[in-house]
């Protein structure tokens, strides 16, 4: 059984200085999959980085549908779980509306489980949950989802390790090689003091942001409870994007 002292020991590990450029380190040892995951040679330039375009995956308006961004409503019944609506706005640092962008989330069920082939964790399945969605953001820059509250799951990354609940967000721009990633966590979790993928966003105030808040006004009376998540996509209050 883990010490406090052994658990005071990994945390300290976890407050290790950020890179160079302000970002969590690409090789956060606490995170240990990203030691063999990060790049360890110099990037390779691309002689005509236009050409990717060309042939990489597209989409038009007509693709996403309304019915995308309601993960309760993709299957015959009802998905278990406590329902939730999840909305906000993206934008650049001024404030500005981002309109027009494909939103993509996925994410665990109830029961903490993904409806993959790799994912064994002794968990029910719910064969009325997807896990996936996705939106265009409107003219203000907004989103909004339909899901259920993810439950926490066991990674293996360290002894007695699990993951917050959280919902993986995808934001593209207007090129595949646009795409920005990160994870959207919910208030009050009492597991974000040991989920070294958290605190590898070194900075207090960034950790804050990948932080929903709960609104009341954006819950839906006997169906839904609310919370509010914003993105910001550049500048000093930027939203942390997975490397």
């Amino acid at each position: 059984m883990l010490t406090q002292d052994d658990i005071d020991r990994e945390i300290a590990a976890w407050t290790a200085p950020p890179g160079r450029d302000g970002h969590p380190r690409r090789d956060f040892a606490p995170y240990r999959s990203s030691v063999l995951r990060h790049p360890k040679q110099p990037l390779v330039a691309v002689n005509d980085p236009e050409a990717a375009e060309l042939h990489g995956p597209v989409f038009g308006v007509t693709d996403v549908t309304a019915l995308d961004a309601d993960l309760t409503g993709q299957h015959l019944a009802e998905p278990l779980g406590e329902r939730i609506t999840v909305h906000g706005r993206i934008t650049d640092r001024r404030g500005r509306p981002v309109r027009g962008q494909l939103v993509e989330i996925w994410q665990a069920n109830a029961s903490g489980r993904y409806p993959h082939q790799r994912d064994d964790h002794d968990a029910p399945h719910d064969p009325n949950f997807s896990g996936v969605g996705r939106c265009l953001t409107g003219d203000d820059g907004s989103y909004t989802f339909t899901t259920i509250k993810p439950g926490a799951y066991p990674w293996r990354n360290h002894r007695n390790a699990w993951r917050p609940a959280h919902i993986h967000f995808s934001v593209f721009g207007t090129a595949f090689a646009e795409r920005l990633v990160t994870q959207m966590y919910f208030p009050g979790d009492p597991l974000f003091p040991f989920d070294p993928i958290l605190r590898s966003v070194t900075d207090e105030g960034a950790r804050q942001r990948l932080v929903a808040a709960y609104d009341h006004g954006s819950s839906v009376p006997e169906f839904s409870l609310g919370y509010r998540w914003d993105i910001v996509l550049d500048g000093p209050a930027a939203t942390w994007m997975e490397s």
